[in-house]
């Protein structure tokens, strides 16, 4: 018969569900539409937005995705990447307040994107590319309200947006945070990596500025889950540990 202390075996059990516990939040947190990168300078030109779209369900297949771009600050000369399996299709709308560029006055800019056609099964994500002209320099961020639909009919509505100091809702709508461009910010090319784009589908191929200190901070959240995670899946390893040792030493 086993002598091990109540105590320490409760000890024991409350570290692996502590465990349990933070790997289901990870888990939640990284199932949300999100958009790539997380941040870009105001007034930004000829980007790249990714949007990454999970599947939550264990029984259905994602197979429809809409993304709404706002019209208050609208995002100028949209083009969407051709997506293996997937057809797009673009809405535009005329804008209530034109907007003035160098090339002329903008008076349409898109505000839907559809795909369909394609599939995204259980336990996968697609990344869905769209590329820019120009973002507004009149925001502080952009939201992205996305419409997810299951082959069950299931419909999941990414568009919730948090409010200042509050917790973030339960479905939250893909934001972009839109910084202060630098003073020197001339050619965009300051303290910037570059990515290129892929032209094989007859498109010309560009590059696309991403800050340094998005990709930095992306990688340092990321870090810092996976360290937490280690160290609590740590402290219940050691807690068992010690349960079996005075189980067997009993």
């Amino acid at each position: 018969m086993s002598t091990t202390h109540p105590a320490l075996r409760r000890a024991g059990l409350g570290t692996v569900l502590a465990a349990a516990a933070v790997l289901a939040a990870a888990g939640a947190a990284s199932a949300h539409v999100t958009v790539h990168p997380e941040s870009y300078a105001k007034g930004a030109t000829d980007g790249v937005l990714s949007f990454r779209v999970p599947n939550e369900e264990d029984t259905a297949s994602t197979t429809k995705v809409q993304v709404f771009l706002p019209t208050d600050h609208p995002v100028l000369g949209v083009l969407v990447h051709p997506q293996d399996g997937w057809t797009a299709k673009v809405t535009t709308t005329k804008l209530k307040t034109p907007v003035k560029t160098d090339d002329g006055t903008i008076t349409e800019a898109v505000s839907e994107i559809t795909w369909t056609g394609g599939k995204i099964g259980a336990g996968q994500y697609e990344d869905f590319d769209v590329a820019f002209g120009q973002l507004p320099d009149d925001a502080g961020q952009l939201a992205f309200k996305t419409l997810q639909t299951y082959s069950d009919g299931k419909t999941v509505r990414w568009i919730e947006e948090a409010e200042a100091g509050a917790d973030e809702p339960e479905n939250p709508a893909p934001v972009l945070k839109l910084t202060a461009a630098a003073a020197d910010d001339g050619d965009s090319t300051s303290d910037t990596a570059s990515k290129s784009t892929d032209g094989t589908d007859g498109t010309k191929s560009g590059t696309v500025q991403v800050t340094a200190t998005d990709a930095s901070d992306s990688t340092a959240r990321g870090l810092g889950i996976a360290g937490l995670v280690v160290g609590v899946l740590g402290l219940a390893a050691a807690a068992l540990a010690v349960v079996r040792t005075r189980s067997a030493r009993s």
